[in-house]
């Protein structure tokens, strides 16, 4: 790391909107529904027995409170930055999010693009195009879901920064989105799932993405299934003006041959795919405290990645809660559970400091070793403080052998979005006990060392460190 040489290239850091100038908009209502839901109750993955009908409305809240612009902050000089509702890694934003529609109250059927920017769609393509999606992810039900949410990434936003890895961080960054998306479509009453394998070029085809530049990563249909569309007309290529992201462009081959190594290219292959992870039990676990106490919509208002931790403690029921609801099942077409959580316990009360395995079965913590690691948590999160002031931090590791051997190279597509997932929901779960959390990066193979032998055989995804904020000291009492 030390020897890269990178410099960040001020001068063409990438706009972080994409704009159709010559779409016209579609404004999303403003006066959104009330997301009151608990948090935890919000992240559960119970059955809906009562949908509501996926309107115009709840569907602009489920881009806003996963994808929509929370704040911003003007700097000296006039440089703004809009901070947005999911975290992502630099706070970049590679994420895109397209619509789906065929039976949304109040949407014309298309495709659309959401400008987080200014809070509106853009339509691509007129007419109902979900019996396309369906065929391209050889699912049928999408075609009968009112709508679907695609989650793509433009891969020169987040390499600017960090070169080819950034390919993990496209699958993070929208597992942190998706898991806002799926707990604010729990809170509105509508069923949500996530489908991971689909025809990657058809699916880019119909959203008109370049795949060299953007690509798709995961369909998420929306709403209780209804009347199956009709049959789409031939998907003919956009030709659409997109506003360059900045004056060039620093191309990293690896990534693209990452994303296209693990494409799927037919129907049979993504049947045969999906049919090699086998069933998987549908049961969500008990929580470990029934409610937060705070509704996941002020949850998301308040979500911050903290830049600097107290190191004051959090108590062991509330990692305990942040852990249990983190690890949910996750309603996808695949198995989920191929990550497994490392955790370093540096102030959390009634739990001895030192490194644990959490077991998600059992939701039990065993201690691997004794002691204070708040020096070593720091040094394996590339030596950021955050990582050893934190209350706890959490590493997120799999087998990737086992992955790689069981999906092909979309196995590793499937272990970083499983962690981004959990990632995120550790985040919810964290602001909505009232205390913070950030996203890190780690050296990867000192990551596994330090966890061995338990760890041996897996490889680092991800790292999440829970604490107080310094700046945002915990309320008396």
């Amino acid at each position: 790391m030390r020897r890269s040489g990178h410099a960040l290239d001020w001068e063409i850091k990438p706009l972080p909107f994409k704009i159709y100038p010559t779409l016209a908009p579609l404004r999303l209502p403003t006066a959104l529904p009330v997301v009151g839901m608990d948090t935890f109750t919000a992240l559960e993955a119970a059955p809906i027995t009562r949908p509501a009908p996926l309107d115009l409305d709840r569907l602009a809240a489920l881009l806003f409170f996963s994808a929509g612009v929370t704040r911003a902050k003007t700097y000296p000089g006039g440089g703004q930055i809009h901070f947005r509702a999911a975290p992502s890694t630099g706070a970049l934003y590679q994420t895109e999010v397209y619509v789906v529609a065929g039976a949304v109250e109040g949407l014309a059927a298309g495709i659309y693009h959401f400008n987080p920017g200014d809070f509106s769609l853009r339509r691509l393509r007129v007419g109902d195009w979900r019996g396309a999606l369906a065929s391209a992810a050889a699912d049928e039900g999408l075609a009968a879901r009112p709508a679907s949410i695609v989650l793509s990434a433009i891969y020169w936003r987040n390499t600017w920064k960090y070169q080819a890895r950034g390919y993990r961080h496209l699958f993070w960054d929208s597992g942190s989105m998706l898991a806002q998306l799926l707990a604010v479509a729990r809170a509105q009453e509508l069923p949500a799932r996530l489908v991971t394998g689909f025809m990657d070029a058809q699916v880019n085809g119909l959203l008109g993405l370049d795949g060299t530049r953007e690509g798709a990563l995961v369909i998420a249909p929306i709403g209780a299934e209804g009347p199956s569309a009709p049959a789409s007309p031939v998907a003919t290529p956009l030709v659409l003006e997109v506003i360059p992201l900045s004056s060039r462009e620093v191309d990293y081959p690896i990534l693209r041959a990452a994303y296209d190594d693990s494409a799927l290219d037919s129907e049979p292959e993504v049947e045969a795919w999906r049919e090699g992870g086998g069933q998987h039990d549908l049961t969500p676990p008990q929580a470990a405290r029934a409610e937060a106490g705070r509704a996941l919509g002020e949850t998301i208002a308040r979500r911050g990645s903290t830049r600097q931790f107290s190191g004051e403690a959090i108590d062991r029921s509330a990692l305990s809660s942040a852990l249990r609801h983190a690890t949910g099942r996750i309603p996808m077409d695949v198995p989920d559970g191929a990550v497994d959580l490392f955790v370093n316990a540096h102030a959390v009360t009634g739990l001895e400091p030192g490194a644990y395995v959490y077991d998600r079965g059992a939701h039990a913590l065993t201690l691997l070793r004794p002691g204070d690691v708040r020096q070593a948590s720091a040094f394996l999160c590339l030596e950021q403080a955050l990582g050893g002031d934190s209350s706890a931090t959490v590493f997120f590791l799999a087998d990737l052998g086992r992955a790689l051997e069981r999906w092909g190279n979309r196995g590793y597509r499937l272990v970083n979005l499983e962690a981004g997932l959990i990632g995120g929901r550790l985040y919810l779960g964290a602001y909505a006990q009232g205390f913070g959390a950030t996203g890190l990066t780690f050296y990867d193979r000192a990551v596994v060392d330090f966890f061995s032998p338990a760890a041996a055989g897996r490889d680092a995804l991800f790292v999440t460190a829970l604490g107080r904020s310094r700046s945002r000291p915990a309320p008396a009492g």
